[in-house]
């Protein structure tokens, strides 16, 4: 059996490969295990449950309650909430444990079961690796010791969460949002109720598209990944500007007032300068991936501002932030993790934070985004290739040499091989895209010749 756990919990099509007996099953190891750690000591533990709009997630969500239950962990179900939400309750309360049953920006059929630690982290590794071992153990056979009786788990409707992750918002943003007209794309997803409600206290004046989700529209041709929409909304109702979230709403990706995109890189450069103005940028240091734009990469240069990079994903992100005490992260989808008020990537946040930062400057959303250039970029996936030897072929080494030195300064090549298909990803910018794109194209053929 393949592993479960990817990096961002266990995913597939919902009722195929994520069926009810799987997550289930995945519940009461989950609680075995953190009891085994000793989470649970001295007392009786509790879970906090809640889920994107999806269909498969009501049966799926029955399935999760009754394993925690079943296991002797009492549940708050909070029902159709974004993951950061999920996540600020689970520590807010003193939740013992998290879960969030979402497939972010994936399409309906898809969905996915995320655990979360005391204090809304992620899991460590290793307590996913255990989990999955335990499951798979009492799947072939092996007998759950269960309680009866009253050790068994009560399971709650906790209503109150809405309003609370609400409050919490608003009571991050360092000043109000009067005057300030926006268009939010909910992408029928998790934030649907909850961004609305938060951009409306906080002052702004809002219009929402994408905010219907009936069970089977999350993310189905608008929100982050789909940004069309958006663009003409905008430009329609004459608005400021506007942001998108995905289906669990850990992502924002924003549209200036001409309908021009801001990208998480630019979200992150204005709000680094935002929170080095009031002093909360630890270190001064912003935390980004291998594939953040060399714009934002020189525009941090430019500003004094150190970027650490990581690998791409946002759980090595957070890794980062953590380990070294910064306050500001993310990537170029527009997972951004403001670490003073959020565990992981909070869309909703960062799309206050980001209209925040308009009002108290006065300054359109375009002219604060254009503290960095974003310069072209071209991805090609290369398939069928021995990903292995991506960093060892030599004729493929000279290649890549030969190109940074062509592109010098205003360039960069990154030569990535896939974490799950025998694909090899070659990324180009350059200050001009014809010259990415023929950059690109000319080591995408000796990826093929070297490594096929």
């Amino acid at each position: 059996m393949g592993r479960l756990f990817g990096t961002d919990g266990v995913r597939g099509i919902a009722n195929a490969d994520l069926t009810a007996e799987l997550a289930l099953g995945l519940s009461v190891a989950a609680a075995h295990v953190l009891a085994e750690a000793g989470t649970f000591a001295g007392h009786r533990p509790v879970a906090v449950v809640g889920r994107d709009p999806r269909a498969s997630g009501e049966f799926l969500e029955a399935a999760v309650v009754a394993g925690l239950a079943s296991a002797g962990v009492d549940v708050l179900r909070v029902g159709v909430l974004p993951t950061p939400a999920v996540a600020y309750l689970t520590g807010a309360l003193g939740a013992d444990l998290g879960v969030m049953l979402s497939a972010s920006h994936n399409a309906m059929p898809d969905n996915g079961v995320k655990f979360l630690a005391r204090g809304g982290h992620k899991l460590d590794d290793d307590l996913e690796d255990r989990i999955e071992k335990i499951y798979e153990e009492h799947r072939t056979g092996a007998p759950w010791v269960r309680p009866t009786g009253a050790g068994v788990g009560r399971v709650k409707d906790y209503d109150e969460g809405f309003d609370q992750y609400v409050a919490h918002l608003i009571g991050v943003l360092p000043n109000r949002l009067d005057g300030l007209k926006v268009v939010l794309d909910e992408a029928h997803g998790a934030a649907s109720r909850v961004s609305p409600e938060a951009f409306s206290r906080a002052g702004a004046e809002v219009v929402t598209i994408g905010a219907r989700p009936d069970g089977l529209n999350i993310n189905d041709g608008c929100g982050s990944t789909h940004l069309d929409l958006l663009k003409a909304a905008v430009i329609e109702h004459g608005a400021d500007f506007g942001i998108a979230h995905d289906g669990d709403a850990d992502r924002c990706l924003a549209v200036d007032a001409a309908g021009e995109e801001v990208d998480g890189d630019q979200i992150l450069a204005i709000l680094a300068l935002s929170l080095r103005e009031r002093g909360e940028l630890r270190g001064n240091t912003v935390v980004g991936t291998v594939m953040s734009n060399l714009g934002f990469k020189l525009a941090m240069e430019r500003e004094g501002i150190t970027l650490v990079e990581t690998a791409v994903g946002d759980r090595y992100v957070l890794e980062s932030m953590k380990e070294h005490g910064y306050a500001l992260g993310g990537e170029q989808s527009g997972h951004v993790i403001v670490l003073d008020h959020a565990t992981t990537g909070d869309g909703t946040l960062t799309g206050l934070l980001l209209a925040a930062r308009v009002m108290a400057t006065g300054r359109p959303l375009a002219d604060l985004a254009a503290v960095m250039q974003r310069l072209p970029q071209v991805l090609i996936n290369v398939p069928d290739v021995d990903k292995s030897r991506a960093g060892t072929a030599p004729e493929l080494i000279a290649a890549v040499a030969e190109a940074e030195e062509e592109l010098g300064a205003t360039g960069r090549v990154l030569l990535r091989p896939s974490g799950t298909e025998p694909l090899v990803r070659v990324m180009v910018e350059a200050a001009d895209i014809d010259h990415a794109r023929s950059v690109a194209g000319r080591l995408a053929d000796v990826v093929k010749s070297s490594l096929g």
